[in-house]
């Protein structure tokens, strides 16, 4: 099997002794191509230096995620606009809102998320989108802002029957992690995922958050890696009543198209 990691964080420090064998893990998993989160400026420009040094395996998005809307002012705006422009970026973001830590004031985040939709729209790439606790302000922004983007992808989808249908009838994709394997949190969306259409629905790790519960053996640590995703893969096949072969196909498809790897 083939799979494409949408969402991991691998500028994230926790990387940083073993990244070589990190890589090598994913790619004995199969999971041989990965999209890096980008969720501040230095962050993006992580991104992208990974992407050359590993041009065929590892992409970039570059955004401002909601906790460091704040900085996203004038200068910061322009930076981001000349790191957009990298054919290293497949996407724009992190970028949305959170409102359940409120790191940044709310007018902030919203302000934030519209200049980058915005942004998206110029450059004519995807948005990665973030949202918690804040759908009816997150729902209305995209609503304007839609008809200009060339598509958007709901990272880390954890919400309920009506949150999903509010984004599939925007057209949004979504974004499943190791969140539908935690039997704690995660039973809703197995009774959801069913309803998502194939060419909608991509996987991703997070990593080195979110580490799959349903993980046996358990790994040492807490720590998520790409390797995991054929985790997330499994238990998302068997949610659809599907086979995981099925399941990573159809993904991986999907998410080629959308960030236009070739």
């Amino acid at each position: 099997m083939e799979l494409i990691d949408i969402g991991s964080n691998l500028t994230h420090e926790s990387f940083q002794q073993d990244f070589d064998a990190v890589l090598a893990r994913a790619q004995a998993a199969g999971v041989n191509r990965q999209v890096i989160t980008g969720t501040s400026i230095a962050a993006s420009e992580a991104a992208i230096h990974l992407h050359h040094l590993y041009p065929a395996r590892l992409f970039a998005t570059a955004g401002v995620h909601p906790h460091h809307a704040a900085d996203l002012d004038a200068t910061a705006l322009q930076q981001l606009e000349h790191l957009a422009a990298s054919p290293a970026v497949v996407a724009i973001g992190e970028c949305g809102l959170d409102y359940y830590r409120n790191f940044a004031p709310r007018e902030a985040q919203r302000a934030a998320f519209e200049r980058q939709l915005e942004l998206a729209a110029r450059v004519g790439k995807p948005v990665f989108l973030h949202q918690r606790d804040a759908h009816a302000d997150f729902i209305a922004i995209l609503r304007e802002h839609h008809a200009g983007l060339k598509d958007a992808v709901a990272h880390c989808f954890t919400g309920q029957a009506q949150e999903l249908d509010d984004y599939l009838s925007l057209g949004i994709a979504i974004g499943i992690t190791g969140w539908i394997c935690d039997e704690r949190r995660g039973e809703h969306l197995k009774q959801i995922v069913g309803r998502i259409p194939a060419t909608r629905l991509m996987i991703e790790t997070d990593a080195p958050y979110l580490l799959p519960r349903s993980l046996r053996p358990k790994p040492p640590g807490r720590r998520n890696e790409p390797a995991f995703l054929v985790e997330v893969a499994r238990v998302l096949a068997e949610a659809r009543g599907e086979s995981v072969e099925t399941c990573a196909a159809a993904t991986t498809a999907t998410a080629q198209v959308f960030f236009g790897l070739s």
